[in-house]
């Protein structure tokens, strides 16, 4: 579709697992051309992610040929799926062709695997000198600690993300959701973008090279948590933030209550709405510094008054004083708001031979354009779906030197 922000654009998806499936899912969404490059045994591993989806429903070990990996059904849409190995020099022959004439490579190999191949950007370059190569690593193209490779909780560690949350004095948080998976896609895409339109002002391509460590590191240099600590006020201060008080997670009497006032008119307008306006004028609560300073016994006190009502009562007060208050939700809640659903931030979910997922959603790409859209209509692909689209319909293979690479196991 020519009303996409990337329509026109190929992009040669090397990628596997989540971050590297993530950023081209969002370059699919942009409509860019995604040529999916797997593995002909198995292909992507998450394409053996539990739990599947196929005619008997949701099942946590694969039973049917149809049975497909959420995972897969999530992270390969808007995808064209092709077979290749990569390791035969007969599959590198045919991944120069797919590269001449694209526009992006994304991979995220470990450091030094895609040299080993003969696939890295120096490499592609001598194919294609305007080539945008985007790889997204763990620590970056160098290489990092230990044995170098990079899981989620591993980058969440080093990272210093884990000391941030939680009740001061107790051990490290994982956060559930795998961040440091998720945010350098985020950071990969930029530069992609960023380095296409240099490359279309200059005529060549560039290596952007994003590390999961370096993304997820970088945002925690936005908080001067180390500032903090060196002040007296503590990184780690569970559900409430003392400094900006009132501030935090507040219990109710069926969930639990967002509530964030750190201005002078936000907590004037906290004491009104739990029936004590008078505290506006108390030295102790009056300003922030003097909040701060008392942030122990304001919070006490607003957390008491919150035990004894629901989370709507709690929510509909503060808002109708303008003060910032939300509802704590369960994730199954949250991605069913009709907001979200609305501007197709979350969307249903589609197996390519059954339909609807049953009340299943997924991510959407979260961005609106007012000249342009954004779309994830084509669902995930089988392993090697599009060989005969791409090698033949677009490199322009003859059915005969297919058949030939299929059978010697070349795709």
């Amino acid at each position: 579709m020519t009303d996409q922000p990337l329509a026109g654009r190929t992009v040669i998806d090397l990628t596997t697992a989540l971050a590297g499936p993530y950023a081209t899912l969002l370059l699919a969404g942009l409509g860019a051309t995604v040529i999916k490059v797997e593995k002909p045994a198995g292909g992507d591993v998450a394409r053996t992610n539990a739990p599947y989806y196929g005619p008997g429903g949701l099942t946590v070990a694969r039973t049917h040929d149809d049975d497909m990996s959420l995972s897969m059904l999530v992270r390969g849409r808007g995808k064209l799926s092709v077979t290749l190995n990569l390791k035969d020099p007969r599959g590198k022959a045919v991944f120069a062709d797919l590269v001449r004439d694209a526009d992006v490579v994304v991979e995220n190999y470990s450091p030094g695997v895609t040299r080993r191949l003969g696939i890295d950007y120096a490499a592609v370059r001598e194919i294609n000198p305007r080539i945008v190569y985007t790889s997204i690593s763990g620590f970056g193209a160098q290489g990092g600690p230990g044995s170098g490779k990079a899981m989620d909780a591993i980058v969440q560690a080093l990272s210093g993300v884990m000391m941030t949350a939680g009740e001061p004095g107790e051990g490290p948080v994982r956060f559930g959701l795998p961040i440091g998976d998720l945010l350098a896609p985020l950071f990969a895409v930029i530069g992609t973008v960023s380095a296409l339109l240099q490359a279309d002002q200059t005529g060549e391509g560039q290596h952007v090279d994003v590390s999961m460590l370096g993304a997820l590191t970088s945002l925690i240099a936005c908080e001067p948590f180390d500032a903090l600590e060196a002040v007296g006020m503590p990184q780690r201060t569970g559900s409430m933030v003392p400094r900006l008080a009132p501030f935090g997670i507040l219990p109710a009497a069926d969930g639990h209550v967002a509530l964030c006032a750190p201005t002078d008119a936000f907590a004037h307008g906290v004491f009104r709405a739990i029936g004590r306006p008078e505290l506006a004028a108390d030295e102790r609560f009056g300003q922030r510094d003097a909040r701060v300073r008392n942030a122990d016994e304001l919070h006490a006190l607003i957390r008491d008054w919150c035990r004894e009502r629901t989370v709507a009562d709690i929510v509909a007060a503060f808002t109708a004083e303008g003060v910032p208050a939300a509802p704590v939700r369960e994730p199954r809640e949250a991605v069913r708001d009709p907001l979200v659903r609305e501007r197709e931030e979350v969307v249903p979910l589609v197996h390519p031979r059954l339909g609807a997922v049953a009340d299943v959603v997924a991510t959407g790409v979260p961005i609106r354009f007012s000249g342009a859209r954004t779309s994830l209509d084509r669902p995930a692909p089988a392993l090697g779906e599009h060989n005969d689209h791409v090698y033949r319909e677009l490199l322009g293979y003859s059915p005969e030197a297919l058949a030939e690479l299929a059978e010697q196991a070349v795709i």
